[in-house]
């Protein structure tokens, strides 16, 4: 095997994944400083914001998903030239955006209630509920964000989300210190103060990543005087059925990892917190392989615009065996430093809560270790994902992603997850059962479907 063949493309695959890595682990990285902060305000405030979050994650999974839609069409127009569909992709996938994440607002609000019949702890509900009725509200603007971010990545542009989301995170590290904690006068709202953040630095974002790609001269002639109330059936049907598949493909992975939380929750508020900790922790390893997914993405879609599928296939395959590489090294990473991490979260000389956060710190360490193990299989299955998302293939993805997590990983989490058995490490062996199954059936349908296009009479099946 000829390594340099996919070795050379190591370079332009991280400048073009880098900015995304760096504007999604920004994402994380706040989640992260928000973690350390509600976390010195007790184990139970941190297992409120995780609850609540577990609905968030799961209205994000559909509008982060079905904006993904908009990547590989745009990349597809952008090679082959095409200002029109460009422009109508955009328009429509904005449009589109912007309703769904008013909709997933209104979702997340009225199912509040549900939040009482899950038989998570009364004091964590409690702190959940005002939390989670201005982070549900920032999903507007996030959804919005996200369309735009997309059409910037379809374009290769993918430094400028990267700009938006860091001044955003700026702005929400400032706004959580002083409402959390009740700085420089302003008032100490504990949790609450978390969710104003989030929804000021999202708001602000959607408007400086509009006005970056305004006045840039590759993406202005698609981004101004869009007339969003002239829209096309055909062009919202395309996006619909592109979107809806991408948005289920995401929330199957999602659910999973919301269904941990809240079997976790089903432990107690310690293992809910543990949880926490380890999710967040792997959320920030996992930013760098959505980076490569949405390189893969893009590169993947732009070889289908110029109907070269032997090109793709190697691009792809050097996106796949670079984001080996770096799970790999975080693999490594956290299993010599699973017992460490987790004390960055909580302070062990609180003698008050000394009990609760051992408890916790315990737990999450052993959480980590099964986390170091699905670094691997994480990572390869969001690559590939990105890579059948980049042809255009979502149909059979989805399925098979619905297998995987649901009817392999589910069911493992939720027989091991006991008490009487693993508990919250019961849990997570779950996880890595469904994430190691998804990236083993989603290669296999790569690997078939390239080569099966590249013997069709015209590359294109």
């Amino acid at each position: 095997m000829n390594f340099s063949a996919y070795t050379k493309e190591f370079n332009y695959n991280w400048k073009l994944a880098a900015p995304v890595m760096l504007g999604m682990l920004g994402h994380t990285l706040v989640s992260f400083i928000d973690n350390i902060m509600v976390g010195q305000l007790g184990t139970a405030e941190l297992a409120a914001v995780s609850l609540g979050n577990s609905f968030m994650f799961i209205a994000m999974s559909i509008g982060i998903g079905f904006s993904t839609a908009i990547t590989p069409l745009i990349a597809e127009a952008d090679s082959s030239d095409n200002l029109q569909k460009a422009r109508s992709t955009y328009k429509h996938g904005l449009v589109l955006c912007t309703v769904l994440g008013a909709v997933l607002f209104l979702g997340i609000y009225f199912s509040k209630p549900l939040l009482y019949y899950m038989k998570q702890p009364t004091e964590v509900v409690e702190l959940a509920i005002p939390y989670l009725d201005l982070v549900a509200f920032s999903l507007i603007p996030l959804v919005t964000f996200q369309a735009i971010k997309q059409f910037s990545d379809g374009m290769s542009m993918t430094k400028y989300p990267m700009y938006a989301t860091l001044l955003a995170n700026i702005v929400n590290v400032i706004l959580n210190y002083l409402f959390i904690f009740g700085k420089f006068g302003f008032p100490e709202l504990g949790i609450v103060g978390a969710a104003y953040g989030t929804l000021a630095s999202r708001i602000i974002m959607v408007i400086y990543l509009w006005l970056l790609l305004r006045f840039r001269k590759r993406s202005d002639r698609i981004v101004k005087n869009i007339k969003v109330f002239a829209l096309n059936i055909s062009e919202i049907k395309n996006i619909l059925n592109l979107g809806s598949l991408t948005a289920m493909q995401m929330f199957f992975e999602v659910a999973i990892f919301t269904a941990a939380i809240w079997l976790s929750g089903l432990l107690g508020k310690n293992p809910q917190a543990a949880n926490q900790i380890a999710l967040n922790l792997s959320s920030m390893t996992f930013m760098v392989a959505m980076g490569l997914s949405v390189a893969s993405m893009i590169r993947v879609g732009n070889q289908k615009g110029l109907k070269n599928i032997v090109e793709l296939r190697r691009i792809a395959f050097s996106i796949f065996l670079l984001g080996f590489l770096l799970a790999l090294f975080f693999a490594v990473f956290f299993f010599i430093f699973h017992k460490q991490l987790p004390n960055l979260y909580l302070d062990l000389n609180d003698k008050v809560n000394y009990a609760d956060n051992l408890e916790v710190l315990t737990i999450a360490s052993k959480l980590l270790i099964v986390a170091a193990f699905f670094q691997i299989t994480d990572s390869l299955q969001v690559i590939v994902l990105g890579a059948l998302r980049g042809l255009q293939d979502v149909k059979i993805p989805t399925l098979l992603t619905f297998i995987s997590y649901w009817l392999v990983g589910f069911p493992i989490s939720y027989f091991l997850g006991t008490d009487d058995n693993l508990g919250s490490t019961g849990i997570w062996l779950g996880l890595l059962a469904g994430l190691t199954t998804a990236a083993i059936l989603l290669y296999i349908r790569f690997n078939w479907l390239t080569l099966k296009l590249i013997k069709s009479k015209d590359g294109i099946a």
